[in-house]
């Protein structure tokens, strides 16, 4: 199980992985260590016009989500029932997930919110509709989960960030 100090490891490997791609597409880049609650990078061209970035990361596994940072979920009993999707409280966020497998090998998946919130909705309803709505072994349990072969179209779509600057 991973540790609060493997999480932060994990974390910073991500955004500094994420920054330095970036340096090296001639963006401007400020990270913020967690210290900003939407975003974690924000970056910038040579003309001032700038983008907020979330980066997500892993090193095995899946990214980790909770079902109601993308849609309304509410409860009839231990049945959940999803409702809109929520809206982004950043219009133009941008997210980085990164899969950092071993030094030199990392893979990057770049994307919309909007378009990981269609991802992991569609994955998370499809699941629960197998299960009646009613989660087997917490029916209160909003975890989800995105693998990387759910995102592979925009595996180094770094294109998408100087297409929104």
């Amino acid at each position: 199980m991973a540790t609060g100090r493997s999480i932060q490891l994990n974390k910073q490997i991500g955004e500094y992985l994420v920054a330095c791609e970036l340096a090296r597409r001639r963006l401007l880049v400020a990270t913020f260590s967690g210290n900003v609650p939407d975003y974690d990078i924000l970056a910038a061209d040579s003309k001032g016009s700038s983008i907020p970035i979330q980066v997500k990361t892993i090193r095995g596994g899946q990214w980790q989500f909770s079902i109601d940072k993308f849609v309304e979920v509410r409860f009839k009993g231990k049945r959940q029932i999803l409702g809109p999707n929520i809206r982004p409280r950043i219009r133009q966020l941008l997210c980085v997930l990164v899969w950092a497998t071993e030094y030199g090998k990392d893979e990057f998946f770049i994307l919309r919110w909007e378009q990981l919130r269609r991802i992991v909705v569609s994955k998370y309803r499809s699941w629960l509709a197998t299960k009646g709505g009613i989660r087997p072994r917490n029916p209160h349990s909003l975890h989800c989960s995105v693998d990387p072969l759910d995102l592979s179209k925009f595996r180094n779509q770094w294109g998408t960030i100087t297409k929104e600057l």
